[in-house]
Parts: structure tokens; C-alpha cells; sequence
């Protein structure tokens, strides 16, 4: 993959850049290691093929990877869950590397490469919240919550490194023709009985990240 010339593609503007390394979060007397914690960097970060510079993962099983490299989330969420959740929330309140604007969940697609910077990047699965996010807000269901309203976020695994700066914006430059989006997959993953037809055309799909491909396999 080279550079292109992004002119003409639709960006997105990136509210913030958020990194942090594992640290203790004590929820309910126990301690446990996470790096759900994020902090805003005002500095040009290296995008590795696994990461952003100074960020880190404390479950390296089930976080972290190329498949889950960037972990991006709509500001265009905030509003609501700081209603629901009665307080306001400061960028990288869902463990996101990227607080981005304007690119929702119905309207992203499982495949499409955007430039970031210097670094080329694919959206390759729906985020799914785990237990640490409930942890990190002191709200036990807030995981389900994340889920039921589709509000998932996603992540974007790296097809070429490179340096990012906080000004920088998240610009689509090639559309997967097929054309599932993150709602898409959300919902063939959430629903009890989904549509044989729809898990076997997603699996099909050689941007969506093995971990998904097999889970989908086991609801067939």
C-alpha cells in the first residue's frame, strides 16, 4: 500500500488521541491490571502495526494484536451516555485510541481503509466491551448496555506505519465494495437466531478479523 493523494475523500476529524500503559484500577476492594485508561496526547505518536506509541494492553489474549491495533469510538456517543450516566465523561471514557467525529457504526464498514497521517489503517471488527469497562465506569451491565445500544465502536487493524499527529484527520480513501457495515456485524453477533445467509457472506469477508470469523462460525 502506497500514499495516495487524499484530497477528494471524505475525512473525519479526530476529537483526540488517547494512550495509556497497564496500570491497577481497584473496583469493589480488588485490584486488577488494565489499560482501559487513556489519556489525551497533544503529540505526534508512531503508529506501529500494533499499536500507538506509549499505549499498552494488560490481557494480551483478548486485547491487543493487529486485528485490534486502534480502537476507535464516536464523540458523537458522548452526549447520550453522560445523560444516561448522569456525569460527564472526558475523551477516551471507552478505553478508544481514537474519539473520532462523525463516523457511526451504520455508516462504517467492515474493510474500508482510511489514511491516518502517515499510517494506512482497515476497519476489521466491531469493538465488543468487556468487563473492564464496566469497571472502570462502577457500572455492572455497562458492557451490555454498549451492546444493546450498538453504540460498539470498532477497531482498525494497520496496513502501513507511520507517524500521526493529533491534528491530524481519518480520511477514507477506498470503500469495501461489499459494503457490511459495523451495525451489520453487530447485530448478526447480537441476535439469538441471525440470518444464516448474513453470517456466511461477513465470514466470506477477508478484512473481518479471524476472532469474529470464528465466533460467527459458531453461531452457524
Amino acid at each position: 500500500m502506497t500514499d495516495v493523494d487524499v484530497k477528494e475523500h471524505k475525512s473525519y476529524s479526530i476529537v483526540s488521541i488517547n494512550v495509556g500503559k497497564p496500570a491497577p484500577l481497584t473496583y469493589q476492594g480488588k485490584e486488577i491490571s488494565t489499560g482501559i485508561n487513556k489519556s489525551r496526547v497533544e503529540k505526534p505518536l508512531f503508529l506501529s502495526f500494533t499499536n500507538f506509541e506509549g499505549d499498552g494492553q494488560a490481557d494480551l489474549v483478548n486485547h491487543g494484536g493487529r486485528d485490534k491495533a486502534i480502537c476507535v469510538y464516536a464523540y458523537d456517543h458522548y452526549p447520550y451516555w453522560e445523560k444516561r450516566l448522569n456525569k460527564p465523561l472526558q475523551v477516551g471514557a471507552f478505553g478508544e485510541n481514537l474519539t473520532v467525529s462523525g463516523l457511526l457504526e451504520d455508516e462504517v464498514c467492515i474493510g474500508d481503509i482510511f489514511q491516518l497521517g502517515e499510517a494506512i489503517v482497515q476497519v476489521c471488527q466491531p469493538r465488543y466491551p468487556c468487563h473492564k469497562l464496566s469497571k472502570k465506569h462502577d457500572v455492572a451491565d455497562f458492557p451490555l448496555q454498549v451492546i444493546e445500544t450498538g453504540y460498539s465502536g470498532f477497531y482498525l487493524r494497520v496496513l502501513k506505519e507511520g507517524m500521526v499527529k493529533p491534528e491530524d484527520t481519518l480520511v477514507l480513501i477506498e470503500k469495501h465494495p461489499a459494503g457490511y457495515s459495523v451495525s451489520f456485524a453487530n447485530q448478526l453477533k447480537n441476535e439469538k437466531n441471525p440470518s444464516k445467509e448474513g453470517l456466511t457472506k461477513l465470514i466470506e469477508l477477508d478484512a473481518l478479523a479471524q476472532s469474529w470469523c470464528e465466533s460467527l462460525r459458531k453461531k452457524l
